[in-house]
């Protein structure tokens, strides 16, 4: 069993939940916020720290990071050096160069760094890796990827989200990616992108609506449309294959959360059941997540997490340059050093 230190109390509370789902592989020792009320209000008898410094010298064993993107990298990097292994949530880091500093710490420690990418986990997600690795999708052609939420005035009443010093970016940064990480999961790495974004919706400083196509290296073309104005919350992924069409249903949150709507195109109905039949669905969500550290079954890389690093650098290059991106981007690359204006 692995003792964890929770930073930040506001996503941090879901994390909360998770672990205490997995009493057989994490004890929550502490939940440390500089707030200490609304890390009372969460705790149910946790020990409330608010001193970091306090925390990294403690006997934890996973830094599990919950704080607002710009504190990313460092509080990851004072985690590792003080001897824990990390968990952060998305984004990892704000610029290829902080994922080099990043991944350097990592190898110089011997800690390794978990991004949170919780969409993975569930039936749905589950039953189509399944079908792709028994085989039955064949080739994939195309996919189309719906993030339409709804972000009003009160969501940016923290200080800190919709600027680039805080929130560090919108809607691609901060609420598609996970859409996007789940079409590389099931489609493959990007080879190109092209982008247009928007601030429509609300007065902030970073963008609220996208529109957006992925070249992936299999050459499967991908469209993905992000907003912040939708009347509700919901996201799509449907997902084309030689062998059958997937589609989620609309959870904003947790597009695994039910099966998939699978329908067959070029392999027989007999052959995707008794595939989805064998589907042994993982926990999910964030659980499903951490029970992946644990068990190490289908675990969140670090170079995972730059790959979404380096996809969002393209998406804003593409959109500033008014031209489609290649991957992987070199180091000479003008947004290499961060997307900030």
């Amino acid at each position: 069993m692995r003792k964890v230190a929770i930073i930040g109390a506001g996503i941090g509370r879901e994390h909360l939940s998770a672990y205490r789902a997995l009493p057989e592989h994490f004890e929550v020792a502490v939940i440390c916020d500089l707030d200490r009320t609304r890390a009372e209000d969460i705790a149910g008898g946790i020990p409330v720290e608010t001193d970091l410094a306090a925390v990294l010298a403690s006997d934890v064993d996973i830094i599990d990071v919950c704080l607002p993107p710009h504190l990313h990298v460092s509080t990851a990097i004072a985690a590792m050096e003080a001897g824990k292994e990390v968990i952060c949530e998305k984004p990892l880091a704000t610029s290829l160069s902080d994922m080099d500093r990043l991944e350097a710490v990592a190898a110089q420690t011997g800690r390794s760094v978990f991004p949170v990418f919780q969409y993975r986990f569930g039936v749905g997600v589950a039953q189509v890796l399944h079908l792709i690795r028994s085989g039955l999708a064949g080739q994939a052609f195309a996919a189309s990827v719906e993030t339409h939420w709804r972000r009003d005035a009160d969501y940016y009443a923290a200080p800190w989200r919709g600027t680039w010093a805080g929130e560090q970016g919108g809607v691609i940064l901060g609420h598609a990616i996970h859409a996007h990480d789940l079409i590389c999961l099931l489609l493959g790495p990007v080879a190109q992108v092209s982008a247009q974004l928007a601030t429509r919706v609300n007065d902030i400083e970073t963008e609220d609506c996208a529109a957006i196509t992925f070249t992936m290296k299999s050459g499967a073309l991908v469209t993905s449309s992000a907003t912040l104005g939708a009347a509700g919350d919901t996201s799509r992924i449907r997902l084309m294959f030689e062998g059958f069409t997937a589609e989620s249903g609309v959870s904003p949150y947790a597009p695994a959360a039910a099966a998939w709507t699978i329908t067959p195109r070029a392999k027989s109905a007999d052959e995707i059941n008794a595939a989805l039949a064998e589907v042994t669905a993982p926990p999910l969500g964030f659980q499903g997540f951490l029970q992946a550290i644990a068990t190490g079954v289908d675990t969140v890389t670090m170079s995972q997490g730059r790959a979404s690093v380096e996809l969002v650098t393209a998406l804003y290059a593409s959109a500033r340059d008014g031209a489609p991106q290649r991957l992987p981007l070199p180091r000479t690359h003008g947004l290499y050093e961060g997307w900030q204006p």
